[in-house]
Parts: C-alpha cells; structure tokens; sequence
C-alpha cells in the first residue's frame, strides 16, 4: 500500500508519532457533528428546509445507511493514494457534503448521504493507522473519545450557533465544515504512516490484549467466525446508538422539556461518555476485565434505556448521563475489539471495513426502526423495551467476540503473533 511520508525533514519521531496522533483525534471528532448537529434539531427541519415530516426518520437513517454501502471506499482510496491522503479526501468531501446540504434545500437528503459516506471512508482507515503505529489502548481510546466529543459538539453548540449567525440554521449547519478542513490538513500534514519498525517474529502483539492462535495460512474473513462476532457487537451497539441520537431529544420533547432543553440533554449524553470512551479500549487490554466488560456494557445499556424510559424528568439528566457513558463504553470497545482482534494493521483494516461497513447497514435501521415503532404505537415504550432487548442481544455478541482465533488476512500477519501468546478468553 502506497503510504504517504511524514512530517518534514526535522521532524524526530517523537514529534511525528505525536503529530499523527493529534491528526487521528482531530480526525475523529469530524465523524459524527453531521449527525448529531441534525439530530439536536430535528424539530426545526421541517419549517427551515421543507421537509415532509414523514422523512425526518428517513434524514437520520440516511448516514448510518451510507455507512453500510461505503464501507470498501476508503480501503479502496488508501490503495491508492495512501491512508493519510485517503483520509484527508474523505474529509474534503466531508467539508463539500455539509456546506451543499446546508444552504441548498434541495440538497438537504442527497447531502446527508453523502456525509456519511465520507465518514465512512475516513473511519474504517483508523484502526489501521493505528495498528500501524503499533498504537496502545490509549491510542484508540484518544480516538473513540473523540467520536464523542464531537458528538457532543455538534449536539449542543448547533442552537448557540444558529443564534450567532442571527437565527440562520443553514449557516450554524455549514459551519461545521470548517473543522473538516482542519482535519483534512493534519492528517494529509502528518501522512498516517507507521512511525516505527514492525515488529520481528516473535515479539508481542501490537496492541495490549487478548491475543490468540492463528494459522500460517489465512482464510478468506468471511469464514472467520471471530470477524462475523466483531462485526456483530460493532453493528449492534452502532444500532443502538444512532437510534438514541436520532430521536432522545425528540422523546425528552414529548416528556415536557422544552427543545432548547431536550438538546442540551442530548449533547450531555455524549460528554458524560467521554471519558468512559478513552477507558473502555484501555481496560480491554487486560483480558480479565475484558471477559466481564464485553458482555456486560449490553446488559448495562439495556438497563439503562429502561431508566431513561420510566425515570421522572427531574432524573433525567442523571439516566440520559448514564446511558451516555454505558453506551459510549460500548464504542469504545468495539473499536479496541477490531485492533485488538486482528493479527495485524493490513487485517485490522479489512477487519475494520467489514466491521464497519456490514455494522452500519445493520445500524441504519435503528433511527428507521425506532422512529417506526413510534409512529406506529403513538408512544415511546414499546420503543425502548424494544432497544433494552436488542442490547440483550449486544451483550452475547460481546461474550463471543472475545473468543476463537484472531482475525488474519494475510499469512505474514498470522506468523507474527507468538505461540505463547497463544490461548482466547474460554
């Protein structure tokens, strides 16, 4: 794979290692303010851009629905200009989606699509900048707080905006194209490229955790029950999430919170979850705190949403905070699962596209399933009971992607992890 250099001529490694790193965290709090800025406004839709209200379900489940087509792209654009420049491509794009879909109405749906494709492309090329920098849990957790911060951002500093620009919402949303431009040149600035030697056989793994035995000779990942596990728990807890931030603000709404309030709520669930997002792929690491973690955040996200349902609003701030940091826990995981998982960075990329691309088109039913469920019973309930047994079910997909074989594409990978290593969490 053709990789991009780093730095400049005087750069030492430290600085490179610490450039790249800044890059993927800038990087990573671009991928979701296009969803959530949209989500934190969803009522003001309708009346700025025309929108029919039976599409507002159909707004929030187009970029989880772009996610899950796009998946091969930036695999396919790192091939061939590199992962640093692939990324800073993705969020070119980016940058174009939000400001087109923002000040042309017509725009509006395409637009999205569009967004979230570039997300895509930009996120399945992380785990493999980071499994190429030989990255630690740190790394991926830097990252996946970053996914949240972002969230949050774009989820409470959207209303302040619109207020800034004089009550103008195309312009509030357009601004956030401002730091995809940023992100863009970092990452094209510091080249994703591994800033160290790989490791020579027998040396441990890349990334602190469980590692596992794998063959000399690799199968195809489709046949590779360990991926299919990952890409199960990524998809679900995805599922979960998008369905969240598509219609919590909307549900807080019809419990008597004022919109202003509900959206404040909303941007409070991403930032009670940062932390726990740089912990989660840290703590999973260390495979004793792995075997209880993995399935345990889907049976604590399913307690949770069953709080957030039948808490008084006065509790609210307190049950929406605590369903923030299960479910952010959760991502955080399942993004240290896809390195952590994977024999190595040329498997932890297609690991990460399958993860992430099959994930997503799973994922892109939860906005379209809870916002049907809604319309359909008139209520919230069934809704939320509906999203606590899914999380049930996120909770075995976590007991059995910690188990079997790490995911290997290539039998160069495969001889890399030692036989001492060997041995899954049974």
């Amino acid at each position: 794979m053709r990789e991009n250099r780093v730095g400049g001529p005087g750069l030492g490694s430290r600085a490179t290692t610490g450039l790249i790193l800044l890059a993927l965290v800038m990087v990573s709090i671009n991928l979701r303010p296009a969803i959530t800025t949209v989500a934190g406004v969803m009522n003001q839709v309708h009346g700025v851009y025309g929108l029919d209200p039976s599409l507002l379900a159909l707004l929030g489940t187009l970029p989880v629905l772009a996610f899950g087509i796009s998946g091969p792209v930036g695999p396919w654009l790192a091939r061939r200009l590199g992962t640093g420049r692939a990324v800073a491509v993705a969020l070119l794009a980016l940058a174009a989606a939000l400001i087109l879909r923002a000040t042309v109405p017509a725009l509006l749906l395409p637009g999205t699509f569009l967004a979230g494709m570039a997300i895509m492309s930009a996120s399945v090329l992380v785990p493999q900048i980071v499994k190429s920098n030989r990255g630690t849990g740190w790394w991926t957790g830097l990252c996946t707080m970053g996914f949240g911060l972002g969230a949050a951002l774009g989820a409470g500093l959207v209303q302040p905006l619109e207020q800034a620009f004089g009550g103008s919402l195309p312009s509030a949303l357009a601004a956030w194209a401002v730091p995809a431009l940023l992100g863009a040149f970092l990452i094209h600035r510091s080249g994703g490229r591994t800033t160290s030697t790989p490791p020579s056989p027998g040396t441990a793994s890349q990334v602190p955790g469980p590692a596992s035995p794998v063959s000399g000779s690799a199968s195809p990942l489709r046949k590779q029950r360990t991926a299919w596990a990952v890409t199960a728990f990524f998809g679900l807890q995805a599922m979960l999430y998008f369905a969240i931030t598509s219609w919590l603000a909307v549900y807080l709404v019809s419990r008597g919170l004022s919109p202003s309030e509900a959206a404040a709520l909303l941007a409070w669930f991403s930032l009670a979850g940062l932390p726990a997002s740089l912990l989660a792929p840290v703590l999973a690491g260390r495979p004793r705190i792995l075997r209880v973690m993995a399935p345990g955040l889907g049976i604590s996200v399913a307690l949770a949403l069953v709080g957030v349902l039948v808490a008084p609003v006065g509790l609210q701030f307190l049950m929406v905070g605590i369903l923030g940091v299960v479910q952010s826990a959760g991502f955080g995981l399942a993004m240290a699962l896809v390195v952590i998982r994977s024999a190595g960075p040329q498997s932890a990329g297609r690991l990460s596209a399958m993860s992430q691309g099959f994930g997503f088109a799973l994922a892109s039913l939860g906005p379209l399933g809870a916002g049907l469920l809604h319309t359909m019973t008139g209520g919230w309930e069934v809704t939320f009971w509906a999203l606590a047994a899914e999380a049930l079910v996120l909770a075995g997909a976590g007991f059995l992607a910690i188990r079997g074989p790490l995911v290997s594409v290539e039998p160069a990978e495969a001889s890399l992890q030692p036989a001492s290593k060997a041995g899954s969490l049974r």
